[in-house]
């Protein structure tokens, strides 16, 4: 099994847990170690329980996992919570002068550290946090020169004293360690690779610039938001005209807008955000104005639980916009993926000139993974499809028809202003030169042919399309069948699997329209003794979708929808109540399995 170390920070909104994280993913980065984090957090800003598992390895890390090795609470009710659920070999670093342990397992290692006196009497709470960072960089083996080269990165905006401050207390923390705590058994290696760390809101973000979008807009939406930022914070240096709008209607309204105009726009919001969208994602498709939306699920409904994750939005894609139309929706398996996918289904909207939807969630685009620098292509294939930017002719062309009858069902799509092309576009349905049919009632043969031209594209989309591809040997005993964001924890738990004598492979499924039901049906003909679908959903959704698409019924099912995602432990053990004759169809509770 890979070779992993895991470190939990835990303490209250506004202790500053997030901040020690970043400098351990600098430094772990640094080292050439992969790393994947996630944070579970409260929609609170004072308060609560905030926990960030940040786990490191040689090896590529696809997900949280199950065992901490390290843990940091920042306040009592962090240890209460999860102090007992440590495994021998493991460690816990806490301010001594405030936390009082209670129980906790035998092996593990307590290391109170005298906050007052290494910290001088200080008042600063945070400085817990920085004695910490050094006690625990200590007993990992790593030196002192990472850790003092990333904090002054990160404090020398507030000049040399504050640098030096953090620097001096780091060094308390790391050299208290050093002779009173024992080392972990197995150094923090080290790699001559060199990887950076993204968020998947910030991985969607440059997805988007090296798709060419010239145009994003969006209203503030957790867990969207992120996206937000880096544009905003980018705008100016990639050339990208970002725009915060007063409400969802207006974002879609204004992206559609930009993308009549011949530029690639984009926008991203969550679930709530969405539903707000979907008369303005109709538009999209009776116009054939290609736009492509981001949708960062979190728990719902309504306005749920912001700050978790969930896979509940599915169906709400699918039926999004009232009558029928094409769309493509894509669902990104990794933090990598969110960025690679942006281009792709850009390319895939230009061509078919309809709406596309990318379903990420929060653990993904809050999530952050190492990435090696030159996996991420800044120069993809673009593909605007049958875009008309210059006048032929001399700009003679007459009878120019926008939505002239083909056998695709693409029409050539002329930019407005370009010579020789006046057209008309409205949201009734309309003839090929884009005039309004809704009136005429002895012409319903117009309704049809013109439906009919939008549909025939969806041949063209799964053409466009790869569909997927099973992940191990068939005929296993379990095919584990997941979409999106669950790749990375189901191939974990597929090797634990592999590894205790149950073969299993796996299936993910990443673009979800295009379907491409025939295929994933006789895959699984032959992939498995036994299909289970996992998801982050109550009713199961994927699976109901796959139903109704293609009639095939899975022989189980794994349902987490706590909040939480998926811990490898979960699907392994629910996999083993499966084939054991159980029928449990739910993870329990979430919990930090060490």
């Amino acid at each position: 099994m890979k070779r992993t170390f895991a470190v939990s920070i835990g303490g209250a909104a506004g202790q500053g847990v997030a901040t020690p994280g970043d400098i351990f993913a600098l430094i772990f980065a640094r080292r050439g170690l992969h790393l994947n984090a996630y944070n579970a957090y409260q929609s609170i800003i004072r308060g609560g329980h905030t926990f960030l598992t940040i786990r490191t390895g040689p090896e590529e890390v696809t997900n949280f996992g199950d065992r901490i090795d390290l843990l940091i609470p920042l306040n009592q009710d962090t240890i209460d919570r999860h102090l007992h659920l440590m495994r021998p070999g493991s460690a816990v670093i806490y301010n001594g002068d405030t936390i009082k342990p209670k129980d906790r397992t035998e092996g593990v290692q307590l290391c109170p550290l005298p906050v007052n006196e290494l910290s001088k009497g200080s008042r600063n709470k945070v400085e817990q946090n920085t004695l910490a960072l050094g006690a625990s960089l200590s007993m990992m083996g790593v030196g002192f020169q990472p850790l003092e080269e990333v904090l002054t990165q990160q404090f020398k905006r507030k000049g040399d004293a504050v640098v030096t401050q953090n620097v001096g207390i780091a060094r308390a923390g790391y050299d208290y360690a050093t002779a009173n705590f024992k080392p972990f058994a197995d150094p923090l290696p080290m790699t001559g690779n060199k990887y950076a760390v993204l968020s998947g809101n910030i991985a969607l973000a440059m997805g988007g610039v090296a798709a060419g979008v010239k145009f994003y807009c969006a209203y503030p939406m957790s867990p969207s938001t992120g996206v937000l930022h880096w544009m905003a914070g980018h705008a100016r240096k990639v050339g990208i005209m970002v725009r915060q709008v007063e409400d969802e209607i207006g974002v879609i309204n204004m992206a559609i807008g930009a993308a009549h105009t011949g530029a690639r726009a984009m926008c991203a919001t969550s679930g709530g955000g969405f539903a707000l969208m979907t008369e303005g994602l109709g538009m999209s498709a009776m116009i054939e104005t290609p736009v492509v939306v981001i949708d960062v699920q979190r728990a719902g409904p309504s306005t749920g639980v912001p700050t978790k994750t969930e896979q509940g939005d599915l169906w709400q894609m699918l039926g999004a916009g009232f009558g029928d139309f094409p769309r493509v929706i894509a669902a990104p398996t990794d933090i990598l993926d969110c960025f690679n996918l942006v281009p792709e289904i850009f390319n895939i909207a230009d061509r078919f000139q309809c709406p596309g939807i990318i379903l990420s969630d929060l653990l993904l685009s809050e999530g952050r993974s190492s990435i090696d620098p030159k996996e991420l292509a800044f120069n993809p294939k673009i593909d605007r499809g049958e875009l008309i930017t210059a006048a032929e002719n001399n700009g003679k062309t007459t009878g120019y028809k926008r939505y002239k009858i083909t056998e695709s069902g693409v029409s050539p799509r002329a930019i407005p202003g370009v010579p020789g092309h006046v057209h008309t576009v409205a949201t009734d349905e309309h003839d090929e030169d884009g005039v309004l049919i809704s009136d005429e009632f002895t012409n319903p043969h117009k309704r049809r042919a013109m439906m009919e031209k939008r549909q025939r594209k969806i041949g063209g989309i799964e053409r466009a399309v790869r569909p997927p591809e099973l992940m191990g040997e068939s005929g296993a005993a379990v095919t584990l069948i997941g979409w999106g964001s669950t790749k990375g924890v189901i191939g974990e738990a597929v090797e634990i699997l592999n590894s205790q004598g149950i073969r299993t492979n796996q299936l993910q499924i990443r673009w979800l329209v295009p379907l491409h039901g025939q295929a994933i049906v006789d895959i699984l003909k032959t992939s498995g003794k036994r299909a289970i679908i996992v998801e982050n959903n109550y009713s199961g959704q994927f699976a109901r979708y796959l139903r109704s698409e293609t009639g095939y019924v899975p022989d189980g099912h794994i349902r987490k929808y706590d909040g939480e995602p998926f811990m490898p432990h979960h699907i392994v053990d629910s996999v083993k109540e499966q084939l054991a004759g159980r029928t449990n169809l739910s993870v329990p509770m979430h919990e930090i399995m060490v």
